[in-house]
């Protein structure tokens, strides 16, 4: 994020040069993405708890920001192969919050931030994990027939892809 903050310095001062009057509303729009960007991954710096299956796993997540943001939310993907109920292992999310129109009236919402995101996630390896709705129902099927081997291949996966 230095890389952004860095832009966003010259771009202020080069204000009168390049950010003229006739300056596209494209670039009007991104401007004003970048620095809800900026203030909001500051906000982020906190450190998240940590509990539950996936304790002391590093897991990388890819977020694309769309130029539309934050009307619609952004893409999410899971970088990290993970055995999840809901996150397949080729990354897809289940995450209702992610989405731009959910049924139970959880989805996006313009009001909606990255840390709203990054809390979602978290709460997937927490308090949101959900074997009843998955995504990958054999994760989940696993979880249903034998807890202790369920937490068993969590590990192992945590071991090989997540440190």
């Amino acid at each position: 994020m230095l890389t952004l903050a860095s832009k966003l310095k010259r771009e202020d001062g080069l204000k009168g040069s390049r950010m003229s009057a006739t300056a596209s509303d494209s670039t009007r729009r991104v401007s004003v993405r970048d620095r809800l960007l900026v203030k909001e991954v500051a906000e982020l710096e906190a450190n998240l708890p940590y509990e539950g299956y996936y304790q002391g796993g590093k897991f990388q997540f890819e977020t694309e920001v769309p130029d539309a943001y934050n009307m619609v939310p952004p893409k999410v993907k899971c970088l990290t192969r993970i055995w999840h109920p809901n996150i397949t292992e080729t990354g897809e999310i289940c995450l209702s919050l992610l989405r731009e129109h959910s049924i139970d009236g959880t989805g996006w919402a313009p009001t909606r931030t990255l840390k709203d995101v990054v809390w979602g996630l978290n709460s997937l390896f927490t308090d949101l994990l959900n074997f009843d709705d998955p995504l990958n129902i054999e994760a989940a099927e696993h979880h249903l027939r034998d807890k202790e081997d369920f937490r068993n291949k969590v590990e192992d996966y945590i071991k090989r892809y997540a440190r």
